[in-house]
């Protein structure tokens, strides 16, 4: 990980900061860049969201799914965790310490919401961060881009219903409209404007030209997160403000989340007899969320001023250093993995 990347979450605790003053002191300027929407669509907002997730999808290679019986059983384990397991987890969670334990420390008004951005923040795994989390605990390649395509390939299909079905459970009601148009807009027109721009790339210069672009989009893509977030922020200042102690409290089901998928994937990966290069990168892929497709989803269901958009946005907040961790862990305990 680059310098910048490694203290993501230090620019992400500044982008906090300077979108709660920018809004205070400016709030004109962030009611007219909130009224820029169409169908539901905040345009600012999605064009940052699209230089977040393009070049992340521009690394997805969908001929990988040729080593899907390579790692059949590692595959298989992370799916479930994926998709049976992780989204109906949080829902749980949230409901336990959100609706019920942190219930009189929370607005009543948005409650469902908080809930809601949770929900979406597990509904869909990491697809680019992935990689990254992969190459530090030295986890199989082949495995790893396999598994993030066929998530990505999953996902196209199950989020819309998966969102729909706990959101139904928590009470929360479903713009369908709304939801499908933000699958397609943040998940289908992604995937297939990546695939064709590496495509051409490799075409016309194979790695090196993919390689080059790639290197040229990322500082941009980490620059148009830290500007949502701002954004995000310049929106619910006063909420934030107000109740400084809703992040943290947000922050608890998420950190049980992560460590206990992973920590699921980690001891099935071991019972199963999967090897440990596949089991380690397999729990982190088990552990870690799209956040650029929840906070997307969650702005365009709800608002950007909603308790759901900030849920989400505490996601992107303890992602790094909480999936560092889980890294170390797994590499850590790489002697007590293999020793069977």
């Amino acid at each position: 990980m680059s310098l910048f990347e490694r203290y993501l979450s230090l620019w992400v605790g500044l982008c906090i900061v300077a979108g709660l003053g920018l809004g205070h002191l400016f709030p004109g300027v962030f009611q007219i860049i909130a009224a820029q929407e169409v169908a539901q669509v905040n345009l600012p907002v999605a064009a940052l969201i699209w230089l977040m997730i393009v070049p992340m999808l521009l690394k997805i290679d969908f001929s990988a799914l040729g080593h899907v019986r390579e790692h059949w059983k590692g595959m298989t384990i992370t799916l479930v965790i994926n998709w049976a397991v992780k989204p109906f987890s949080m829902a749980l969670l949230g409901w336990l310490f959100i609706a019920t334990l942190f219930r009189p420390w929370l607005p009543a008004e948005q409650i469902d919401s908080y809930i809601a951005g949770l929900i979406l923040l597990a509904a869909a795994p990491c697809t680019a961060m992935v990689f990254v989390w992969s190459r530090l605990c030295g986890g199989e390649p082949h495995y790893t881009l396999t598994q993030v395509a066929v998530n990505d390939i999953i996902m196209v299909f199950a989020f819309a219903p998966l969102v729909g079905l706990l959101l139904g459970v928590a009470a929360v009601t479903v713009p369908w409209a709304t939801l499908l148009l933000s699958v397609l807009l943040y998940i289908v027109l992604p995937v297939i404007v990546a695939q064709l721009w590496r495509r051409t790339l490799l075409r016309r210069g194979g790695d090196a030209a993919l390689a080059a672009v790639l290197a040229r989009l990322h500082p941009a893509s980490l620059l148009a997160l830290l500007s949502t977030l701002v954004l995000l922020f310049g929106f619910q200042g006063e909420q934030v403000l107000a109740q400084p102690l809703i992040i943290a409290l947000l922050a608890v089901p998420i950190l049980i989340q992560v460590y206990f998928n992973a920590g699921l994937a980690y001891w099935l990966s071991r019972r199963f007899g999967v090897a440990w290069c596949v089991a380690a990168p397999g729990a982190l892929i088990g552990a870690s969320n799209f956040f650029e497709l929840a906070v997307a989803a969650a702005i365009s269901l709800f608002g950007l001023s909603s308790g759901a958009a900030l849920a989400t946005v505490v996601g992107v907040l303890v992602e790094v250093p909480v999936m560092l961790s889980v890294v170390k862990i797994v590499t850590a305990s790489k002697g007590w993995y293999e020793r069977r």
